[in-house]
């Protein structure tokens, strides 16, 4: 089968020809119709979790991808030959992924396909969107609240914009000019354009009395401190990249943690759920073939593409 891969760490991703896995118990073969990148993806390539991460090469790049069931390991109980499932691929320790024609996941890694939507859109949404969702709930969101979401227009936050709206949350979400009817469009009451000066000197500006919540996807331990000025007394900060101080928040009256993402089937089915639905648009800026994996994965490292990258395999 053909596979997008590396043969060790910090190796260039290249296609190349595998051998068709076969499910072990517990375990479902899909053909997988396109798979989503994200950054995780080409970091893990790269080697950037250290021994956090053990893996065998070649190892096949991918976590997120949508397909259907050609075959089921025994023991699997919730699929069947011909369902049309998406959820996570990535397998490192077995050098499995999702850039590849045929990949192995476990049971509880996938679900059953929304039904409203193509597989490019399906695999756009595993690990952005079960991230949003927990995101939203450790956060407590709810109806009323005023919710700082810093990197709004990336994956997650596009998926978290949506899902804080549609709980009745008022989002602020930074984003430049450009993108500024988008992030409304999707559920924002406002949006700050981070290029124009200091963010939480603009959202104090308009809300001198403070926001509830910060959901901050990208910035540093000095820079997340200058947004947690933002909060209100006893309002609760985030960080998605390690830089929150709790401590630090305790001491202030915040609440604040360092985001953990936990997936879930539960999660997958709720997110397919919201697509049925309507209520989540997903964006995706571009599709292209397998064989063109390497040069998106270098597109992805500038940090300049737009909306999700999915390959059609």
């Amino acid at each position: 089968m053909r596979a997008v891969a590396v043969n060790a760490f910090g190796e260039q991703p290249q296609l190349m020809e595998l051998p068709q896995p076969e499910p072990g118990p517990g375990e479902v073969l899909v053909r997988l119709a396109a798979a989503g990148l994200n950054p995780v993806d080409w970091k893990l390539a790269d080697g950037d979790f250290g021994d956090a991460v053990k893996a065998s090469f070649p190892l096949v790049l991918g976590t997120d991808g949508a397909g259907e069931v050609l075959a089921v390991g025994s023991g699997v109980r919730r699929f069947t030959v011909g369902d049309a499932v998406f959820g996570q691929f990535q397998r490192a320790e077995q050098g499995g992924g999702s850039y590849c024609e045929l990949a192995l996941a476990d049971e509880d890694r996938i679900a059953h396909a929304a039904r409203s939507v193509t597989y490019a859109t399906s695999a756009a949404v595993p690990t952005a969107g079960m991230t949003a969702y927990n995101l939203i709930e450790e956060t407590r969101t709810s109806e009323g609240k005023w919710v700082l979401i810093v990197g709004a227009t990336g994956g997650v936050g596009t998926f978290a914009t949506q899902l804080a709206a549609g709980r009745g949350a008022e989002v602020i979400a930074t984003a430049r000019p450009e993108m500024a009817e988008l992030m409304r469009n999707l559920g924002a009451s406002e949006t700050v354009d981070h290029t124009a000066g200091p963010v939480a000197d603009q959202v104090l500006a308009a809300h001198p009395d403070g926001v509830d919540v910060l959901i901050d996807m990208i910035s540093g331990p000095a820079e997340f401190a200058e947004m947690t000025r933002t909060l209100r007394d006893g309002g609760t900060a985030v960080s998605l990249i390690g830089s929150a101080d709790a401590d630090d928040l305790t001491e202030r009256n915040l609440r604040g943690f360092n985001f953990v993402n936990r997936p879930s089937p539960q999660l997958l089915e709720i997110l397919a759920g919201h697509l049925d639905a309507g209520r989540l648009t997903v964006l995706v800026g571009s599709e292209v073939p397998l064989e063109e994996a390497p040069a998106a994965i270098a597109a992805s490292r500038t940090g300049r593409a737009r909306g999700k990258t999915v390959l059609a395999i």
